[in-house]
């Protein structure tokens, strides 16, 4: 049997991860810890709007280590074991170059009508604009659905006019450019 969910983004930790998955008609986050699974569902149609930016943690996660190593590895070169300590060195330096090749780290918050949730959606910032290009061409095509066909949108100028006239107000038509970009 083939599910409707596509795995759109996979965030891991060392006591789980979360997993992102991708409907017709919804997000959903199965987030594990450790034996449990606990899954949020995020309908399309009450998505106000997905944000991914940059942490500015990264930068701690980058020097930290390489000073670390480096500040154990130069000494032990210069008076111990030159062999240690020129690996050490070159850890240092290898763990800097990764991080650098890798990019910045991201937190990322996710709205909808019902509040504000704050889960990693993606665990580096060079790939969230795939992961975010999918969500949105996701959420235009299930408001492209959901819109009735007779509906047309009425510009404020028509809506100011025909309340003058009539007395009542002109429906107002539904949502569909607040995911515009």
């Amino acid at each position: 049997m083939k599910s409707a969910f596509r795995k759109i983004s996979r965030v891991g930790s060392l006591a789980g991860g979360t997993k992102w998955y991708l409907s017709h008609d919804c997000l959903l986050a199965a987030k594990r810890m450790m034996y449990a699974v606990e899954y949020r569902r995020f309908y399309l149609r009450d998505l106000e709007y997905v944000m991914v930016w940059p942490s500015r943690l990264w930068l701690w996660r980058l020097i930290i280590p390489a000073v670390v190593l480096a500040g154990i590895g130069a000494p032990l070169w210069e008076w111990v074991n030159s062999a240690l300590g020129a690996i050490l060195v070159s850890l240092a330096i290898a763990w800097a170059a990764w991080e650098l090749a890798l990019g910045p780290t991201a937190k990322s918050r996710i709205r909808t009508t019902g509040g504000i949730v704050d889960l990693l959606l993606v665990k580096r910032i060079r790939r969230a604009r795939k992961v975010l290009a999918r969500i949105d061409a996701a959420v235009r095509a299930a408001r492209i659905i959901e819109q009735p066909a007779g509906s047309t949108v009425i510009s404020p100028d028509a809506y100011a006019h025909n309340t003058s006239e009539a007395g009542a107000p002109a429906p107002i038509a539904a949502a569909t450019q607040t995911n515009a970009s």
